[in-house]
């Protein structure tokens, strides 16, 4: 009898203001890996691949759709940390799309230096600088290993429910 693989896991995107949906497309397809955009209506996102989910525009929307559907195993792509918070709480891997990794632990330092950010205990920077094709290669390299680690995990997973 041949079985067939199912795959569980998605990839959820913050993609009102992500620089890197195209890439995260091209890995996602590579992979077969269901691959969700969320946008509010203020934005107009298409996609051959991509399932895109509009929601109202409003503070917060695209974040609470997005946790909504988000589940164990899921990986969220967000310049958001409290989305990256929120999603770790749910067992889903998050990554920046500077290409580093939100983890347990070092989420809590995150959230702390945006507070003291926000605050103004800190002089301001200069601001990001400009997005470079080398930004986004990295950003590839880095989500790749990420989807191929939760790929990983999910047959080590259903290998231990179903032996």
């Amino acid at each position: 009898m041949l079985c067939k693989k199912v795959i569980y896991l998605r990839v959820l995107v913050d993609a009102d203001a992500c620089p890197v949906r195209e890439e995260v497309e091209e890995v996602a397809s590579k992979y077969l890996l269901p691959l969700i955009f969320l946008c509010d209506t203020n934005h107009n996102i298409d996609s051959d691949y991509a399932e895109v989910q509009i929601v109202s525009a409003g503070a917060e929307s695209v974040d609470t759709a997005l946790i909504n559907l988000c589940r164990p195993g899921d990986i969220v792509v967000t310049q958001d940390y409290g989305v990256a918070t929120m999603a770790l709480a749910k067992g889903a891997y998050a990554i920046h799309q500077d290409g580093w990794q939100y983890k347990n632990d070092n989420i809590d330092h995150l959230l702390m230096g945006r507070y003291v950010r926000k605050e103004g205990l800190v002089p301001k920077g200069t601001g990001s600088k400009k997005r470079e094709e080398e930004d986004d290669r990295i950003f590839t390299e880095k989500f790749e290993d990420l989807v191929l680690e939760a790929l990983e995990a999910e047959d080590e997973r259903a290998a231990n429910e179903y032996p």
